[in-house]
Order: C-alpha cells, then sequence, then structure tokens
C-alpha cells in the first residue's frame, strides 16, 4: 500500500517535472522564434532587391515556412494533442515540398499521400471527438427512438 502511494507521487512529481522542462523548451522555442521574425526584416529587402532571381523566392520561403514550423512547433509543446501533432507535420512534409528542388516525381507523390493521410486523419480524430462529446445526446435520442419504433 506505502510502496504504491509513493510510486503515485514519484510519477506525478516526474510528470510535473516534464511538463515545466516543455514549457521552457517551448520559451527557448519562442525566443528563437521571435529573434528569426526581426532577422526576417531585412530579407523583406533583400527579396524586394533581388525579386527578379527565382532563387530568391525559395530563399525567402525558406526563411518563413521555417518561422512557421517553429510556430506550430512551439504550440505542440504548450498544448500536446494528437490535432497539433498533425498539424505540425503537416506543415513539415509541405515545406519538404515547396521548398526541396530536387525531389523526384515518387518524393512528391509520397509527399502528397502523405499530406492527404495526414488531413485524413486530423478530420477523423476530429469527428471521433465530436462523437464521443455528443454521445450521451445521441445515446437518449437513440434510446427515445427505439421506444418509438417499439410502440408503433
Amino acid at each position: 500500500m506505502f510502496s504504491k502511494l509513493y510510486d503515485e507521487k514519484i510519477k506525478k512529481w516526474a510528470t510535473d517535472i516534464c511538463h515545466v522542462m516543455e514549457l521552457v523548451v517551448a520559451i527557448f522555442v519562442l525566443i528563437g522564434v521571435i529573434m528569426a521574425l526581426v532577422s526576417l526584416i531585412p530579407s523583406v529587402g533583400e527579396f524586394w532587391q533581388h525579386r527578379q532571381e527565382a532563387d530568391s523566392l525559395m530563399h525567402f520561403l525558406e526563411r518563413v515556412s521555417a518561422i512557421v514550423i517553429g510556430v506550430e512547433f512551439m504550440k505542440m509543446l504548450c498544448r500536446p494533442n494528437a490535432d497539433n501533432v498533425l498539424e505540425t507535420i503537416i506543415f513539415l512534409v509541405a515545406r519538404h515540398m515547396i521548398i526541396v528542388t530536387t525531389t523526384t516525381p515518387l518524393d512528391d507523390l509520397i509527399s502528397t499521400i502523405s499530406i492527404v493521410l495526414l488531413c485524413y486523419m486530423r478530420r477523423y480524430l476530429n469527428v471521433s471527438k465530436k462523437r464521443e462529446e455528443l454521445w450521451p445526446v445521441l445515446h437518449k435520442l437513440d434510446k427515445e427512438d427505439k421506444a418509438k419504433l417499439d410502440e408503433q
């Protein structure tokens, strides 16, 4: 009995420490994202000066997408749930598709299928979550419908 209570306290303490460490990492990611945003300001001017070159757009998109992924990663650290994890992975795959220019058609196909599957999973998880929230109401309605059918 004493050992079980002691184990639960240790587990709770370790979990609390992990949450604090995740928040500390999220703060560092936030600092990094802010620094990247500030460093993006000169890149806008640089992009404007070299806007005729195709590589300048790709370089600019690479920097912007890195910031977006940093923001998504920070959201994932602050609120770790399946929806945020899937969203982060979707952005990572999309960044790979847009930024990496040396991909093969097979790479592009696999990336596209990955995004479709991730979006499907995200939608399925949201539908399942809403179904669980509505289960008591649906279950009650189901009983009432069955009672009406039994009366007829």
